[in-house]
């Protein structure tokens, strides 16, 4: 029997009406529109499409979202000196510096740049040990919009052996640490599998719940994953016949899984609705 769908799309427009509710219910208390602003450098055709979808939702939720373009040979000066600049302007409640940058920039450098209260994409190392020690503020959308799936679908992780399927401080070690912490999504028994790993099928193959963060196309099939297993497919690529894919190889796996998330239509659009999520929180920090 195929495996259920963990139905991204559908979830992310619910949440997203609700933070609509909440973004109104918090300007006719306060007077102050949320506001975004997204730094764009150079002209990656994923991070357009990105981008384009971020400002869509944010004007739809009622928040202000402002975009800055910088051409792809800016110095990595004049970029923190931006930063700066939103991070000093109080109409500017979250910041989000499009990743990746170019090889000039220093990424690191801009993310610990970034006001860690208005670092809507959970990257400061502020905000990475907060949410390390058991006391997130924001956590990066990704993570968080699994969770999400996992705990509106009924999905109860106390217990579960998980597996993460890579190692970035974008998904995979936040998704970790996020499925550790006490309650609703967590207490679930984490293991981190990574480039280093030996025999990482059979590390795969034990998982309960299985979150693939490779970035790796279809690289995950039907005899990686335990039957029964929850897949999370975190991966999105464009095939050379222009359609998108996963790191997880769908067809092979629904057969396998009892519940499996789509590409497109699944963490994708999840990912949007939390950045919303923690926007909104980024203006009750500072308007409380």
């Amino acid at each position: 029997m195929s495996a259920r769908i963990l139905d991204g799309k559908a979830l992310s427009e619910t949440i997203q009406v609700e933070v609509a509710r909440k973004v109104a219910d918090f300007t006719a208390r306060t007077g102050i529109v949320p506001g975004l602003s997204v730094v764009l450098v150079g002209e990656n055709p994923a991070s357009e499409v990105y981008v384009r979808g971020k400002r869509t939702a944010t004007e739809t939720a009622g928040m202000r979202g402002s975009l800055h373009r910088l051409p792809a040979d800016v110095p990595e000066s004049a970029l923190l000196d931006l930063v700066d600049q939103l991070n000093a302007d109080a109409a500017v409640h979250g910041i989000l510096v499009q990743l990746p940058l170019p090889k000039q920039i220093d990424e690191q450098k801009v993310i610990e740049r970034v006001n860690p209260l208005k670092d809507v994409d959970g990257f400061h190392p502020e905000n990475a040990g907060l949410l390390a020690i058991g006391r997130p503020r924001f956590v990066p959308c990704t993570p968080l919009g699994v969770r999400a799936m996992l705990t509106s679908t009924g999905i109860a992780t106390k217990g579960l052996r998980a597996v993460i399927l890579g190692r970035s401080n974008i998904v995979g070690k936040p998704m970790a640490l996020l499925l550790l912490q006490k309650g609703p999504g967590g207490d679930a028994t984490v293991t981190i599998a990574h480039t280093g790993t030996r025999d990482v099928m059979s590390v795969a193959r034990e998982a309960d719940l299985l979150i693939a963060a490779m970035g790796q196309p279809e690289l995950v099939r039907a005899d990686w994953i335990k039957p029964g297993a929850i897949v999370i497919d975190v991966g999105i690529h464009r095939k050379a016949n222009g359609k998108l894919c996963g790191d997880v190889l769908f067809n092979e796996a629904r057969e396998v899984a009892s519940w499996i998330t789509p590409v497109p239509g699944g963490v994708g659009r999840m990912t949007i609705a939390m950045l919303l999520e923690n926007t909104l929180l980024a203006a009750t920090l500072a308007h409380p």
